[in-house]
């Protein structure tokens, strides 16, 4: 039988591929009891997005080829990441939990060892927008108490969903509008979290429809109070813009949008909030279109910016720089760096202690960066890279519709990237756990399995195509959602790959 049609066939069954129904025995036999248990509570593993997961998951490069497949239908399309957590107690029985949101608002926990159901959150509005091009990507973000999930829906709200059940915290501000025109302004980016504070971005949706900004939002997890807003135009204006052409001279386009998959970036330690705009205006005071941006851990105010030389020709080309997020390395004999890509085809290195290249606060200055090398391929960025450290070595691995690449730092004086290994295998944003890299080609309906250091391929397993679909690796377990947003489907499919008996 073909490997498509009998994917189809489990996916009917709802039952792990060559085997039966899960249940204690097979658990007993397949001695799970030594798959370490985990939790994956956000987009890229945890809030500075290194895409890194535990060193330990129970698949390595010996059996990551007898993974089983399960596959579940669920109520819309995923096209973003799943977060997993373990043993959540659901009626009365500590469960393995895996979270979803689909791109018309339903958020979804699923039973990871059976594919069942245990909960759907569905918002108000899904029926008015179900179908239709209003939609979410953000993928949605555990509290760090385990006791709630937040999740974004196309109407332009956050909502607080209790994990053991789904039902809606409205106690405080909850749920929560951080726009005034959700039609015009998208939740594209996932949600994080940095201590107290949820963070949110927004962006326009395609074809930079008019007018939405790109704003910052920082709520109190606790009472859904909006702390601070930070508009990426009209910079000096603090809070939700009503209309979001409130200040804006130009009102016939779009601008500033804060739209990558990572959404918000937390840098480690200080807690500062690192993202990166699309199209709009520059002028370094109170516009900041194409530009890598560092905020206080409030959002309350900028301290820091980069802006390329030509800013000007990436907003005229619709050669969005915020197509992507920094991806922040490690401290490196001095220097805090940070990876920017974008739909120039190139990845900046940039030196977080001198952004612009001087010491100065944020302004008009443009340029400053270390170095720039091309993106895999030469071609767009619209993924998050992995930064790893390893063997006293810095790795950063990009993906683009062109290729996959890796890149190591090397720092004997000026630091620099030189790329360690590249294939023209195309991917989303990849992910590494416990020693292998995972990188989901949508184009070509597979998850291929790298050795990081080497290239490698130990493992192509088999899915359907996607869009920004991006794997996780926790608990014996990979899961994939997959499907394309702009498929306006209402239907969808995530694949479980599953050590036996998990």
């Amino acid at each position: 039988m073909a490997a498509r049609a009998w994917i189809a066939v489990c996916a009917i069954l709802l039952v792990a591929c060559g085997g039966h129904a899960i249940g204690a025995s097979d658990a007993a036999t397949a001695g799970t009891a030594a798959v370490p248990a985990g939790d994956w509570m956000t987009f890229d593993y945890n809030s500075q997005r290194s895409g890194v997961g535990p060193a330990d998951v129970g698949i390595g490069a010996g059996n990551v080829n007898r993974l089983k497949t399960r596959v579940v239908h669920v109520d819309g399309t995923v096209d973003s990441s799943a977060i997993e957590l373990h043993g959540i107690t659901v009626r009365g029985r500590a469960r393995d939990m895996i979270v979803v949101t689909t791109t018309y608002g339903k958020t979804i926990a699923i039973d990871p060892g059976t594919g069942a159901k245990l909960w759907e959150f569905t918002p108000s509005s899904y029926r008015s927008v179900a179908g239709s091009s209003q939609i979410t990507t953000a993928t949605p973000v555990a509290d760090p108490d385990r006791r709630f999930v937040y999740a974004a829906s196309p109407d332009g709200r956050v909502h607080k969903l209790v994990l053991a059940t789904g039902a809606e915290a409205r106690s405080g501000h909850w749920p929560v509008r951080v726009t005034f025109d959700a039609s015009k302004e998208k939740l594209a980016g996932a949600l994080n979290v940095s201590g107290g504070l949820l963070l949110v971005t927004t962006g326009g949706y395609i074809g930079d429809s008019p007018t939405y900004e790109g704003h910052v939002v920082t709520i109190d997890r606790g009472s859904g109070h909006i702390m601070h807003v930070w508009n990426a135009e009209c910079s000096n204006r603090h809070q939700l813009l009503d209309p979001p052409s409130a200040c804006k001279a130009d009102t016939t386009f779009g601008g500033s949008a804060i739209w990558a998959r990572s959404g918000a970036v937390v840098e480690p330690g200080t807690r500062r909030i690192l993202v990166a705009t699309g199209n709009g205006p520059f002028n370094g005071s109170t516009n900041w279109g194409d530009s890598v941006l560092e905020l206080t851990p409030y959002a309350g105010r900028l301290l820091h910016s980069w802006t390329p030389t030509d800013q000007a020709q990436l907003n005229g080309n619709d050669t969005d720089l915020g197509s992507t997020a920094p991806a922040i390395l490690p401290a490196t004999r001095g220097y805090r760096l940070a990876v920017q890509g974008g739909k120039d085809g190139q990845l900046h290195l940039l030196n977080l202690n001198r952004l612009n290249g001087t010491r100065g606060g944020a302004g008009r200055r443009l340029g400053g960066e270390i170095e720039n090398v091309s993106a895999p391929g030469g071609a767009d960025v619209f993924t998050a890279p992995v930064v790893w450290s390893h063997a006293r070595h810095v790795y950063v691995f990009a993906a683009t519709d062109a290729g996959t690449a890796v890149y190591i730092l090397r720092v004997g004086g000026r630091p620099h990237l030189a790329i360690a290994w590249q294939n023209g295998t195309s991917g989303t944003s990849p992910v590494l756990a416990g020693g292998l890299l995972y990188v989901y080609d949508e184009n070509g309906g597979a998850l291929n399995v790298y050795q990081p250091a080497s290239g490698r391929r130990v493992a192509s397993l088999g899915a359907s195509g996607g869009h920004w679909n991006s794997p996780i690796v926790v608990g014996g377990r990979v899961i994939l959602p997959t499907g394309n947003a702009n498929d306006h489907a209402t239907s969808g499919e995530i694949f479980i790959y599953h050590l036996p008996g998990r």
